[in-house]
């Protein structure tokens, strides 16, 4: 599902929000949990899941297609953790 299509979906089943506002509400939420995320805070968002980053070391890989070595700096990556309610109404 695209973001588009989250906020048609939004907009259909709350008849009483224009589709502007709600597009509005969706982009305050994930600038909300960038902006959380990226001064390194826990996002929680119950019975959906928990998104975290952490902090990935410099190190050397290798470009696939001449095998010669690439420099990648450190950076911080996203996770996402299921909570325990979403998985059960996926695999019921």
């Amino acid at each position: 599902m695209t973001k588009s299509e989250l906020i048609l979906k939004i907009a259909k089943k709350n008849s009483f929000l224009y589709q502007k506002d709600v597009h509005k509400i969706i982009d305050v939420l994930f600038n909300t949990i960038t902006t959380a995320l990226k001064d390194g805070d826990r996002v929680e968002l119950r019975g959906f899941g928990t998104f975290t980053t952490k902090l990935r070391n410099a190190r050397i890989e290798r470009n696939p297609k001449t095998g010669e070595p690439v420099a990648i700096p450190k950076k911080k990556m996203t996770f996402f953790k299921m909570g325990k309610s979403m998985k059960e109404r996926i695999n019921s």
